[in-house]
């Protein structure tokens, strides 16, 4: 997982209701005349959800429930053209309302009333309401758009990879803006149907499950189509597209084990496929210390060798740069992104500072595997990663409970994050570990989580004050100190046998 900028934030007047002091409009108050209140005027939908470190990502004023993303793709030219309907509901009387989005904007329909739009700081789609919307309206919003999205750039920066024989959507915290219109913040997560036209003999992977064959169209044309039906953070929708081998299994469970590879990787196709394949062994295993896995199917994609330099965890179907297969076969970024099933996905960040919550518990999932295979257990880990840091490193002045906007996929969230996983086991013991993890997971399904949140269920199942260890490993900046003999000895710790690949996979998904 990887972020890359941040945009500006969109500046907007918001306007609010007064009250009348006579019941007439226009006529002057008469003696004796008490106010008259009136229902608020409808207003502007705020230009973002409030996110601390990214103030105008997502939208206020509605949520969203489904996005049905009907597109058009040519490779040869980067093209893409599409019809987005977006189905939400009001959350307050609206005048009109914001999407995030980046491409030209041929209409927008709002309940099938063609809509004023303008642009607003560096993603805001500000639609006119045709009409008044009343709080609680079902809404359906019809966006039609195209562009080229490798050409549209933000800061010089574009969330869309264009590649020798395709492209891929696939980027955190913002994706959305260069290929669909949204509320682009996790607060809000709806379900997806993606459709996806593309010239015959090209493949098109996205989330969840096909609910058809692909279709021939016209024009030596085939249009292919995905299906997610569990709630999904738009930023964790995706597209691959371009030459795929396309592999189908059924896993343990019964679900549908769905995995694509590139047929661009060459020599590193063998080391992709032994690593991926692997999945549904690595979903099962997860299931029983996480709690049942949460959605309606598996597998992954090996991106192309021109494509992305990261890995990011895309709902049902996590995305994998090729880098991540250079020296064999690695199953720890696997694992990694398979554990954002759980921490990221299904329990996702209500504020982006939370991020703790995705990356800590998907690193120290590393090390938990790393104990299943005989590796290298967690404490051991947890002693050469702490070693690895001398005291005065800046590794430690970054709060993996709040690291800052600019550093969200910082080196210490993913590693000190996981020895602060460790820390919080230690500290509770075993038992009511092994507890609290699944406890979160199924309390915060398909749901938003916070920090505080986390640290309130850890010391409710565990009955312990915890304020200390969260404060000293999440919120202080400095190397703690430890306890453990072998982090605290004067001969440097043993390498585990698993941390060079959890190190080659960490560099890779560290900025």
């Amino acid at each position: 997982m990887r972020r890359v900028f941040t945009a500006a934030i969109a500046a907007l007047t918001v306007t609010t209701a007064g009250t009348l002091v006579s019941g007439v409009p226009g006529q002057a108050a008469l003696p004796g005349d008490r106010p008259v209140p009136v229902a608020a005027a409808p207003a502007p939908g705020s230009p973002g959800l409030g996110d601390i470190y990214y103030p105008d990502y997502g939208n206020g004023g509605y949520d969203v429930d489904h996005y049905d993303v009907r597109l058009r793709y040519d490779p040869a030219t980067d093209r893409l053209t599409g019809t987005t309907t977006i189905l939400a509901r009001s959350t307050q009387d609206l005048s009109r309302f914001n999407l995030d989005f980046l491409l030209d904007v041929e209409s927008v329909r709002v309940n099938g009333w063609s809509a004023t739009v303008t642009r607003e700081g560096v993603h805001e789609l500000v639609v006119a309401a045709p009409r008044p919307i009343a709080r609680g309206q079902l809404l359906t919003i019809v966006v039609r758009y195209s562009g080229v999205p490798s050409e549209t750039l933000v800061n010089g920066y574009t969330g869309w990879t264009r590649t020798a024989d395709g492209a891929l959507a696939v980027n955190e915290p913002e994706s959305a803006w260069w290929w669909f219109p949204a509320n682009d913040h996790p607060l809000d997560k709806a379900t997806f149907d993606i459709s996806v036209s593309v010239p015959t003999g090209v493949e098109v992977v996205s989330n969840g499950v096909q609910p058809g064959s692909p279709v021939a169209e016209a024009g030596n044309r085939t249009r292919w189509s995905w299906r997610t039906t569990r709630p999904t953070a738009t930023y964790l929708a995706f597209l691959a597209i371009g030459q795929y081998d396309i592999v189908t299994d059924t896993a343990p469970s019964g679900q549908p084990v769905i995995n694509a590879y590139s047929t661009t990787l060459g020599e590193r196709g063998p080391a992709a496929r032994a690593s991926i394949e692997r999945t549904a062994e690595i979903v099962d295993w997860a299931s029983g210390l996480f709690g049942p896995y949460p959605f309606e199917a598996q597998g992954g994609v090996a991106g192309p060798v021109d494509g992305i330099g990261f890995a990011l965890e895309t709902q049902t179907r996590p995305v994998y740069g090729p880098g991540f297969w250079r020296r064999g076969a690695n199953t720890y970024v696997v694992v990694h992104e398979q554990a954002h099933q759980w921490f990221g996905n299904s329990v996702s960040v209500a504020q982006w500072r939370d991020i703790w919550l995705n990356e800590g518990f998907a690193s120290y999932a590393s090390w938990l595997w790393s104990e299943e295979q005989g590796e290298g257990t967690a404490q051991e880990l947890f002693d050469f990663t702490y070693a690895s840091y001398p005291a005065e490193s800046p590794f430690w002045q970054v709060l993996p409970g709040d690291p800052g906007a600019d550093r969200v996929f910082d080196r210490a969230v993913y590693d000190r994050g996981a020895m602060a996983v460790h820390q919080i086991r230690l500290a509770v013991g075993d038992e009511a570990f092994w507890r609290i993890l699944p406890a979160w997971t199924t309390e915060h399904r398909y749901g938003n989580g916070t920090v505080a949140q986390f640290q309130a269920l850890a010391e409710r199942i565990s009955g312990l004050d915890l304020d200390e260890v969260f404060q000293t490993w999440l919120f202080t900046a400095g190397r703690p100190t430890v306890a453990t003999a072998r982090a605290t000895a004067t001969a440097a710790p043993q390498q585990p046998k698993s941390w060079t690949k959890i190190r080659e996979a960490h560099q890779l998904l560290q900025r």
